[in-house]
């Protein structure tokens, strides 16, 4: 899957996309935004700027079959076309944007300029628990003589979530009320969550689908997805802590989950394809309807990931925001074709743009901690910041911010943008 495209000498007649961290020609991931107020559209990030694919369908310079997938208000068709298809169109939009092509500014619209949307029209959503550092640290505050439950290392573990409330990043995320029971406490009281958190995860959405009743074989499932974002599978701690037994998350959930603007493809990443983790010694192979020898040499990635905090305290003192974990894709337990092999293994049928979280993804060290929960012990060992404050869980007016970078030597690095939310006041029930 590497081609010219990825090639570190190309440059773009988009001046910014050069040496730009994020947005390089390299990249080129794919979004739903408005400009200047007009109706939504998709777009390509190049650096500073975005390729309006509209404009390039009508002035018929992509293919005429999928011209109309990109004339489209969302990315859905365009995400249900084959890779080939996919990848044919990042062949030519490289070159629109190569330094030796004519420059066409016409065809640009000024990111700053531009309100950016949910890329695709989610039908469904799933988040896994594919951290399998984040399941250990987690399971050991309730379980410390055995943290993983028997079917982890079995399992893809997931749940449904929901998909109406998934948000784009910069939209505020209002804290959620719901019933807490700590352990002080005889009778549960109805109010809004006093341990809100974050999780860091990867979102991976599926491109083409599946019939009902006919599951996706593992050695295909990589076909069927069509790229990644950051994901915030923000969490009410104390909510989830009562209501979860015995049927999982559900207004500890529901409430908002934030996703960054930018699809990057499964073609922009395939440079910072890696052999999936060896399992340690001891754990049970893969079953057989989950293990392709092709996804175990090449199914994982090197993602830096990054959490960054800013509170009300600090933006007052146009303080940066501090940086509370790293960790990195590397660490997950199960690849993004396990999952979907998985979820479509009962035949059960995935449309393009479904999107899954791929769980909270926590590394091996206390630097590298996904969420709060983690870091702060369950509130025990509140954080303190470099401000002078201190967290155990999130506070009204507390803006996270997730960012991700692939690098490697020899290779121009990609970003995928941010996934940011601030934490408004629960609603006031009438």
């Amino acid at each position: 899957m590497i081609d010219a495209t990825h090639d570190p000498s190309r440059r773009s007649w988009v001046a910014s996309a050069n040496g730009h961290s994020e947005f390089p020609i390299q990249n080129l991931p794919l979004g739903v935004f408005s400009p200047n107020g007009d109706d939504a559209r998709i777009g390509v990030a190049i650096g500073d700027a975005i390729l309006d694919l509209r404009a390039l369908a009508q002035a018929q310079v992509v293919d005429a079959a999928i011209a109309t997938a990109c004339e489209q208000p969302t990315l859905n068709a365009l995400l249900s076309e084959t890779v080939a298809a996919r990848a044919a169109l990042r062949q030519t939009l490289s070159a629109i944007l190569d330094e030796t092509a004519k420059p066409r500014p016409e065809w640009l619209r000024p990111m700053a300029d531009c309100v950016l949307h949910l890329p695709a029209r989610i039908g469904d959503y799933t988040d896994f628990f594919a951290g399998i550092h984040h399941a250990s640290n987690t399971g050991r505050q309730f379980r410390p003589d055995n943290p993983l439950l028997p079917n982890y290392k079995y399992v893809p573990v997931a749940y449904h979530g929901r998909a109406s409330s998934v948000i784009v990043s910069g939209e505020g995320v209002r804290r959620p009320n719901g019933q807490r029971k700590p352990a002080s406490e005889t009778v549960p009281s109805f109010g809004a969550s006093r341990n809100l958190d974050y999780e860091l995860e990867l979102g991976i959405w599926v491109g083409r689908g599946n019939a009902l009743g006919e599951p996706i074989p593992i050695a295909e499932a990589r076909d069927h997805i069509a790229g990644f974002s950051l994901l915030n599978d923000w969490s009410a701690r104390d909510i989830q802590a009562w209501e979860y037994q015995p049927l999982g998350p559900f207004l500890a959930k529901n409430f908002a989950t934030t996703l960054s603007p930018w699809i990057v493809t499964a073609e922009a990443l395939a440079p910072f394809r890696l052999r999936q983790a060896p399992r340690p010694a001891g754990d049970p192979a893969p079953l057989p309807y989950l293990f392709d020898p092709d996804d175990q040499e090449s199914g994982a990635f090197d993602i830096t990931l990054d959490i960054l905090l800013l509170t009300p305290g600090m933006r007052a003192a146009n303080a940066a925001p501090v940086r509370l974990a790293r960790s990195n894709t590397r660490h997950l337990y199960w690849t993004a074709a396990q999952m979907l092999a998985h979820h479509a293994s009962n035949g059960c049928n995935l449309s393009p743009g479904d999107l899954f979280g791929s769980g909270t993804i926590s590394g091996p060290t206390p630097e590298s901690r996904g969420s709060l929960l983690e870091i702060t012990e369950g509130g025990r060992k509140p954080l303190t910041l470099p401000s002078g404050e201190t967290r155990r869980f999130l506070e009204d007016g507390d803006e996270v911010i997730f960012r991700a970078h692939a690098a490697r030597e020899g290779v121009v690095g990609i970003g995928f943008g941010e996934a940011r939310g601030v934490i408004l006041p629960a609603p006031e029930l009438r």
